[in-house]
């Protein structure tokens, strides 16, 4: 059974969690969401949304959307992570999330142990953070769901690659495509496999 999140860090000032989907993937953006909830918000069904069955984590979508007291999602092109790298473009897109908060939270927490500081907010890295607090979960809830449909919407152009159920990830049949086909506009030019396993350079 899992056990109830935190609601927050700390219990003073407007707290938003932030997570991010997609860092690991070989094709599609990297998708960062930043999430302040209401006090003693609560889902049955909030956790780590690699935990969460993709139905539930579709209905957890629309509740924190409409229960949020604010929540945006941020994006990085593959372009940008080409560009600047996978690390950088995940701090570029957890940026751009917490920039249209309508809300300007006055703290941060960060699912992971590695951000770059967003300027004036104070921030705290929390490795695990999205089985643990609230916020970071309903954080890693959007980013992942809203990242699954662009990767659904640009699996109807390019369905051998199966993108529809590995969203981008390099599983056996979309390393088999690559072989095949090559690589799309929406593959990250600057990550390489190796003996069938991801490496970043």
């Amino acid at each position: 059974m899992k056990n109830r999140l935190q609601s927050f860090l700390y219990k003073a000032g407007v707290e938003a969690g932030v997570d991010e989907a997609g860092r690991g993937c070989l094709a599609g953006p990297v998708v960062a969401a930043s999430v302040i909830l209401p006090s003693g918000f609560h889902h049955p069904l909030l956790f780590d949304s690699k935990q969460v069955k993709e139905k539930d984590r579709n209905e957890l979508r629309k509740v924190i959307e409409r229960e949020a007291t604010a929540w945006a999602v941020g994006m990085a092109t593959v372009e940008e992570i080409d560009a600047i790298n996978i690390l950088q473009a995940t701090y570029l897109a957890m940026h751009r999330a917490i920039a249209q908060l309508h809300v300007k939270p006055e703290f941060l927490a960060i699912d992971g142990n590695r951000f770059k500081s967003y300027p004036e907010i104070s921030h705290e890295t929390v490795v695990g953070g999205d089985a643990k607090y609230a916020h970071i979960a309903a954080a890693s809830i959007l980013a992942k769901t809203h990242r699954d449909e662009y990767m659904l919407a640009l699996h109807n152009d390019f369905p051998e690659f199966g993108w529809n159920s590995n969203k981008g990830y390099g599983t056996t049949k979309h390393v088999a495509a690559l072989g095949v086909i090559g690589q799309t506009t929406h593959h990250r030019k600057s990550f390489k496999l190796k003996n069938q396993q991801l490496s970043l350079f």
